[in-house]
């Protein structure tokens, strides 16, 4: 047992980059299986785990981190601090950007970027959008803007050069103990992935219509006969126009929210699911302490 803890490596590692750079296709495509990002709200603890990935020898935990973003205010200011301080904390950071030459945004994150003083990867992804010789000068360019350990372009859609980048990051990995039970993959309860799956398919379905003022819980999960599961859960919303959205003319939209969501549900259970949802509305729930709690957005 000692033997195997002195060859065993473990560590943190984040990801940080802009929205919509692939963030969650690469972890899904690492893993395995579909993940959700666990959380948008600033972390300063290294203990929020957001998924395990664990080999013979290995484990690479993956935490949440806020996002690192040019602040408009002093609050602002404060979230990036706290964002740069969590950084600090980790084993290994990977900078995720599109395989394009580098915006301001990017920019930005890599300035910041410079005052961690651990090992930084830069991830350049969905390089199945270029041609071999169109990513060359776009490697340039951002070898050129920041000071990385190293370069490393990928496609997380086909899964292009990510396993490389998987043997990578655990090449980083100091000597450490295995913190999670091999099968583990998340740290969270069952629950929370499914309303998180529930609440991504709202987001996706009602594009702006339906902001970011939309929470979901599972109150019951109840196994039946046959392999079937009746998972209830309630979306709630803050105004009576936002509940119209989600239902639908007779019922459309949530139905499609419910069909969506429900195959993913299965395949993270494993069993036939029969998925009852229902939409609410509590005004101005973000603003209310005690809702919040009541939600599960606080403790």
């Amino acid at each position: 047992m000692l033997e195997q803890e002195q060859s065993f490596h473990s560590g943190f590692v984040t990801i940080v980059g802009r929205t919509n750079v692939g963030k969650s296709t690469l972890l899904n495509k690492m893993l395995g299986q579909k993940l959700t990002i666990m959380s948008d709200k600033p972390q300063t603890t290294r203990h929020t785990i957001q998924c395990v990935l664990t080999g013979q020898d290995f484990q690479a935990l993956f935490i949440d981190t806020p996002g690192i973003h040019k602040p408009q205010h002093k609050l602002g200011e404060q979230l990036v601090g706290a964002a740069l301080s969590t950084l600090r904390e980790v084993d290994l950071v990977l900078f995720m950007a599109e395989a394009v030459m580098p915006g301001s945004g990017d920019r930005y994150v890599i300035e910041q970027l410079k005052k961690v003083a651990g090992p930084v990867l830069a991830v350049l992804n969905k390089t199945d959008r270029l041609k071999s010789e169109e990513l060359l000068p776009v490697l340039a360019a951002f070898q050129k803007a920041g000071s990385f350990t190293e370069i490393v372009p990928v496609s997380a859609l086909t899964g292009d050069n990510v396993e490389y980048l998987k043997q990578l990051i655990i090449s980083y990995l100091p000597l450490g103990p295995q913190y999670y039970p091999d099968d583990m993959v998340v740290d969270r309860p069952e629950k929370f992935i499914m309303a998180e799956l529930i609440r991504e398919k709202v987001l996706h379905l009602t594009s702006q219509e339906i902001p970011h003022s939309v929470a979901v819980v599972v109150n019951e999960v109840e196994p039946k006969p046959l392999n079937l599961v009746v998972v209830r859960a309630v979306i709630y919303v803050e105004r009576e126009s936002q509940k119209g959205i989600l239902i639908g003319k007779a019922g459309s939209m949530l139905k499609e929210i419910g069909q969506n969501a429900r195959q993913e549900i299965e395949t993270l259970l494993g069993s036939r699911i029969y998925l009852e949802l229902r939409v609410k509305v509590r005004k101005d729930w973000r603003n209310k302490i005690n809702d919040l709690r009541n939600l599960g957005l606080m403790e």
